[in-house]
C-alpha cells in the first residue's frame, strides 16, 4: 500500500504540475483528461485558467489516480492575482487506502493590500474510524500590525478544540470578538 501511495503521489504531483500550460490573454482556458493507468486504475486531471483585461488572473488544477484495488490519491491547487497586486494560492493533497485510511494535507496563503495570511491543515482517519485533524491560521494587518493566530484541533476522543489570539498594533493581546 505504501508503494502505491508513493507512486500515486508522484503521479498526482506530476499531473497537477501540468495544469497551467495554456493560459490565454484576456480569456479562459480549460482542459480535462481521464485515462486508464498501469496500476489498473484511472488517472485524471482538469485545469482552468482565466486572465482579465486589467491584469488579474486565476487558475486551478486538480488531479487524481486510483489503482483498481481501492486505493486513491488526489490533489488540487489554485492561485489568483488581482490588478491591484493582491495574490494568493492554495494546495491540497489527499490519499485513501483500501482499508479506509484517509490522510489529507492542505495549505493556503494570501498577500493583499491590507493584510497577509496563511493557513495549513491536516486530517487523518485510521482504518478503525479514529479521526484527528488540525488547522492553524495566521493573519496580519499591513495597516496597523494587528494580528490573529488561531489553532483548531479535532480528535475522536476529545472532540473539537479551538484557541485564538488577537493582538493590537502595540502587540497587546485583545479580544478577538
Amino acid at each position: 500500500m505504501k508503494k502505491f501511495v508513493v507512486i500515486a503521489g508522484v503521479l498526482c504531483a506530476g499531473v497537477i504540475a501540468l495544469g497551467y500550460g495554456n493560459v490565454q490573454a484576456d480569456g479562459f482556458s480549460r482542459s480535462r483528461s481521464v485515462h486508464s493507468n498501469a496500476a489498473g486504475g484511472v488517472t485524471g486531471k482538469s485545469s482552468e485558467s482565466v486572465n482579465g483585461p486589467n491584469g488579474g488572473a486565476a487558475g486551478r488544477t486538480r488531479g487524481f489516480a486510483t489503482d483498481g484495488e481501492g486505493n486513491a490519491v488526489g490533489g488540487s491547487k489554485g492561485a489568483f492575482t488581482t490588478p491591484s497586486g493582491a495574490r494568493g494560492g492554495r494546495a491540497g493533497f489527499t490519499t485513501r487506502s483500501a482499508d479506509g485510511t484517509v490522510n489529507h494535507q492542505s495549505g493556503a496563503a494570501f498577500n493583499g493590500n491590507n493584510a497577509t495570511g496563511n493557513t495549513s491543515s491536516s486530517f487523518t482517519r485510521d482504518s478503525d474510524g479514529t479521526a484527528s485533524g488540525s488547522r492553524n491560521t495566521n493573519i496580519e494587518s499591513k495597516n496597523s500590525d494587528a494580528s490573529y493566530q488561531g489553532s483548531t484541533t479535532y480528535n475522536s476522543t476529545d472532540g473539537l478544540q479551538h484557541s485564538g489570539t488577537c493582538t493590537n498594533a502595540n502587540g497587546e493581546t485583545v479580544s478577538c470578538k
